[in-house]
């Protein structure tokens, strides 16, 4: 049931609407180097041109089959479309739409998959679908078990419009110019996580490094290599369980951070690795969500369902040292505002023209004032049974959000909810989407799809 909005609603929405004016631009882009986009938020310029309604036939300007599995979302550069892949000698057990528990069977045999894998990035053309090259960055058998809903590349890849960066969590980092070329790479070591589900966390360009985030039980680190030859810049040890969110490149009105969360500490870093703020957040066993940025305060949130406190954190830019928050605290000189119960498990949150809402992995969605955290409306179920690992994006005034089932919900922005149509795909959907000028990028397990109005 919806929540209603109370008395002093007027002025908060005056507030968030001043927000929404101060608020860098969407991004509006013919490009989309990294997940979620140019500016890491899935918010895009409006444009009558961009897709709103669409079916598995209906608005499709292409179609195209992947081999293999993988779960990490297409980028786009130049009119080339990239995205990876692991193809399996042999069958095994696929995901399934739905949430797995912890002690949920892993698909393994004597805790490993059978057969020789090939991990493997693909190019496609963005006007056509036709794929221009594919290569196979490493070839063997897997090391580790891995959930269910999991693959060997859900890793999105990253470009700085030179090359594309492509990480495979425990075997590599590989980089290929833009003709297919491998120019070079770094072996990743396998380690163990704490929950044997495996690899998770994509990389993330900051000038001319590349930056790996590697929060395993056995062995934590961040660490940057150089964009051209693959040299290890630095490398920082974290003392931190298992974790698999990526980091975010933080360009705030006073500094570049590299912003990180995981279960023991949210930590900032400067880009020489040196650490500038950190904080207990007291985040959930298993973190996943990546942090987003809006008018000057990175937002970090954490919402296992396995765990009672699921934060969201609103950190202001210039903070230096420890800035936990004191007992009973809900806000200090840094942190803007938190709230205990807000964080989604699978799903990043979306902030949009003032508002910040979250996607639930069972199907509920809620909307917060950005600025002050404060309820503008609680969970709303968008559809009995439907459920959601991909993150939401935005555009004209709407939000989409992509279920397991391959359902598109098209929602109303703004302080009422509103349900405005359903767009249905039928292939199972874990990876979010991308969009390059007026095509919108939806992955599958067996397709990619280029939607277009």
């Amino acid at each position: 049931m919806r929540k209603r909005i109370g008395p002093g609603f007027r002025a908060l929405a005056l507030l968030g609407a001043l927000i929404w004016l101060a608020a860098p631009a969407a991004a509006e882009s013919d490009n989309w180097p990294q997940f979620r986009g140019p500016d890491g938020t899935s918010v895009v310029a409006d444009d009558p041109r961009l897709p709103e309604t669409w079916s598995a036939t209906e608005n499709v300007a292409w179609k195209t089959p992947i081999p293999g599995l993988g779960w990490s979302s297409p980028i786009v550069w130049e009119g080339k479309v990239f995205l990876t892949a692991v193809v399996a000698e042999e069958d095994y057990e696929g995901p399934q739409p739905g949430l797995y528990l912890p002690e949920s069977g892993l698909t393994t045999v004597d805790g490993m998959q059978p057969g020789t894998h090939r991990w493997t990035v693909l190019c496609l053309d963005l006007d056509s679908g036709a794929v221009l090259w594919q290569r196979t960055a490493h070839e063997g058998p897997v090391e580790s078990s891995i959930h269910p809903k999991n693959s060997f590349a859900s890793a999105t890849p990253v470009t700085d419009g030179e090359r594309v960066y492509a990480l495979f969590g425990d075997v590599g980092l590989y980089a290929y110019d833009f003709d297919g070329n491998l120019v070079w790479s770094r072996d990743i070591p396998f380690h163990r996580d704490g929950w044997g589900w495996g690899p998770g966390a994509s990389p993330a360009v900051l000038d001319d490094q590349v930056l790996v985030m590697h929060d395993k039980a056995e062995e934590a680190y961040i660490a940057a290599f150089d964009t051209a030859s693959g040299e290890e810049n630095w490398r920082v040890i974290r003392d931190e369980p298992s974790a698999w969110s990526t980091p975010f490149v933080w360009r705030n009105d006073l500094r570049t951070e590299i912003v990180t969360a995981a279960k023991n500490e949210v930590r900032s870093y400067d880009p020489e690795g040196n650490l500038l703020w950190h904080f207990a957040g007291r985040l959930t066993d298993v973190h996943v969500p990546t942090p987003i940025p809006g008018d000057n305060i990175i937002y970090v949130s954490s919402g296992y369902v396995g765990n009672d406190h699921h934060p969201v954190y609103a950190v202001l830019p210039g903070a230096q040292g420890d800035i936990t928050l004191g007992e009973n605290q809900r806000a200090n000189e840094y942190i803007r505002w938190y709230d205990p119960d807000v964080g989604s498990y699978n799903p990043s949150p979306l902030l949009y023209r003032g508002i910040y809402y979250t996607l639930h992995d069972r199907g509920f969605f809620t909307a917060h004032d950005a600025a002050t955290g404060r309820v503008v409306y609680d969970r709303v179920r968008i559809e009995t049974g439907a459920t959601f690992t991909s993150s939401p994006w935005a555009y004209n005034g709407k939000i989409f959000a992509l279920s397991e089932d391959g359902d598109t919900y098209v929602i109303a922005a703004g302080p009422e909810y509103k349900l405005l149509g359903k767009n249905e795909i039928g292939e199972l959907a874990l990876a979010t989407p991308a969009i390059a000028g007026r095509t919108l990028l939806l992955r599958t397990a067996g397709h990619l799809f280029a939607i277009r109005q």
